[in-house]
């Protein structure tokens, strides 16, 4: 079957250079067997005892918790730390300086984890993160805040990437889908709890010892996985064990992830705070073309492979990852600012309204992984089933975002929406693996983890603005109405501390709850109107595994008779 733009149902994921794949002799016979024995042996699942076991779970749930944590712990922190460092009005960049560090070195991440060990990547990564919350924890400005969360996100960014990798290399296909609901329990368990845990403990100690605690903690995480992980566990790529150290390095892509990191950091520059900044989005958009460019002719190992986005079920799975994972980063980014700014609840108990809907979102993904992803092949519908009722639920949230609802009407609802994100990405990786050529699943992994950290970017800093947009001008627009002159330093202030919502009164309180319902349910109608379109991207997958060149098919027939012959005589 073919579509509209050329690409086959059952397209190879990478074709082969050469047109001619034809086997002469007998010594090509015997070695092409050898090397597919040496390969499925390396395929087999890794074996390794309970102890290591054990310590190697904990270290890296560790790691993803800290990770996850750095995502959240904002959403109740915010109004301090806004008001510490007189950063109001860039109040959402708090967030996206962490996040656009974390998905713009991805790909970084997921390459050296090809050339060198996923051991040492992890290792590295939990030096640098503790680097960065050391920096943090210390600021006392806000470019130093900025630098620090940098720092962080930079180190988060392989967690997320070579913890599937070694998931998915370490586990049976029996197991497969259980460890990768435990992976994506950890991180929802540390948004959730970020959130609960900063809010709580913030009025009593500040907001810098919460993020100078992760030093320590990031370091024994670190201390584990080098005394877990086996020395000699790599991922499997015979091309680049024969390299020295001189021939790896020379062979990232440093060109490609600087022109990465500019275009995602002026596309989300553009489109962040309260108003459109129309010269980082065009400069964003030449920038995307050198950067396509470059992957294709310049780059010896691109850090996005684009051979491998020609495949359409891992192109249109990591766009749909994307919508849909922006859509998903509205309800954990704004639903403790709707407790905050619309309920009047306190910063602790508004971080735990992330509970249930992370709750969810681990049960949807453990769910599905115990009692239906127990064996290789097509997650075709289950997938798209998932991805359709998530409108559904997010759609309901965001008309019930008012002041007068029913609060455990909100949480159910909260709670449907987590679990349908827990099954769905457990059913799309699954499902991406089954139409990918198993030779190329660490990239397509790294690439799958890379475009979900592009949405918690996106969503943070665009959503985030929209956000700001709306509420700026509803809380100008609500003020002049009633009459009150001489708010512009409140509405400075309301931008970015919904908590400040609380200490006011009359009118001023009615307006500034009224702008955040406002800003709130425009986010969440786009997210409903983003998953919607997302669910048709995903449809378009298909659900046919890969099928091998006819060169390849008749050079192993080619094998299997000479094989023959061989044993015949």
């Amino acid at each position: 079957m073919v579509d509209a733009n050329g690409l086959s149902e059952r397209a190879p994921l990478l074709r082969r250079a050469s047109t001619s794949a034809s086997v002469s002799s007998a010594s090509k016979s015997i070695r092409s067997s050898a090397d597919a024995e040496t390969s499925r042996e390396e395929n087999a699942p890794v074996a390794i005892s309970r102890a290591r076991g054990a310590l190697i779970v904990g270290s890296i749930g560790l790691l993803i918790f800290l990770q996850a944590t750095n995502i959240s712990i904002l959403t109740t922190t915010q109004s301090a730390i806004a008001a510490d460092l007189n950063a109001f009005e860039k109040a959402t960049w708090l967030t996206s300086s962490y996040l656009i560090a974390m998905s713009s070195l991805g790909p970084l991440m997921g390459r050296l984890c090809q050339l060198f060990s996923a051991r040492l990547c992890l290792v590295s990564a939990t030096v640098i993160i503790s680097l960065g919350t050391v920096l943090t924890s210390t600021s006392n400005s806000f470019e130093q805040f900025m630098v620090g969360r940098a720092f962080t996100g930079a180190g988060a960014a392989g967690v997320l990437i070579v913890s599937s990798i070694i998931v998915i290399q370490m586990a049976s296909a029996k197991h497969r889908g259980l460890y990768i609901g435990l992976v994506n329990s950890g991180m929802t368990v540390g948004v959730s709890l970020g959130a609960v845990i900063a809010g709580a403990l913030e009025p009593k100690l500040g907001w810098k010892p919460l993020f100078g605690i992760q030093a320590p903690l990031s370091l024994l995480a670190g201390l584990g996985i080098l005394v877990g992980i086996p020395a000699d566990f790599t991922t499997r790529n015979e091309v680049y064990k024969v390299l020295s150290l001189r021939q790896k390095l020379v062979r990232i892509d440093y060109s490609g992830i600087v022109l990465l990191i500019l275009t995602i950091l002026l596309f989300l520059l553009g489109l962040s705070g309260p108003r459109v900044l129309p010269l980082p989005l065009i400069l964003s958009a030449f920038a995307l073309p050198i950067f396509v460019l470059n992957e294709i002719y310049i780059a010896k190992d691109p850090v996005l492979p684009v051979s491998v986005l020609k495949s359409r079920g891992t192109l249109l799975t990591c766009l749909a990852t994307v919508g849909f994972m922006m859509a998903r980063w509205a309800v954990l980014f704004y639903t403790p600012v709707y407790a905050l700014a619309v309920r009047g609840w306190s910063p602790a108990v508004a971080g735990s309204i992330l509970i249930p809907t992370n709750a969810g979102f681990a049960s949807g993904g453990l769910l599905a992984g115990i009692f239906h992803i127990r064996r290789n092949g097509s997650f075709y519908i289950p997938t798209l089933l998932a991805m359709s009722l998530f409108p559904v639920t997010l759609l309901a949230i965001a008309l019930i975002t008012t002041a007068e609802s029913s609060s455990a009407l909100y949480i159910v609802m909260v709670f449907l929406n987590g679990l349908l994100t827990g099954a769905s990405l457990n059913y799309a990786l699954v499902h991406v693996l089954h139409l990918t050529l198993s030779e190329v699943h660490p990239i397509v992994l790294s690439l799958l983890a890379t475009f979900r950290g592009f949405a918690g970017s996106f969503g943070s800093a665009i959503g985030g603005g929209l956000f700001a947009r709306v509420l700026h001008k509803s809380l100008i627009d609500g003020y002049r109405n009633a009459g009150l002159k001489d708010h512009d330093d409140l509405i400075r202030r309301l931008l970015g501390s919904p908590a400040l919502v609380r200490s006011l009164s009359g009118k001023e309180r009615e307006i500034a709850i009224g702008a955040y319902e406002s800003g709130l349910r425009t986010l969440f109608l786009a997210g409903v109107g983003l998953a919607i379109i997302v669910a048709f991207v995903q449809a378009g997958t298909g659900w046919k595994e890969p099928v091998k060149e006819v060169e390849e098919i008749e050079a192993e027939e080619d094998v299997e008779g000479e094989e023959g012959l061989f044993a015949a005589s």
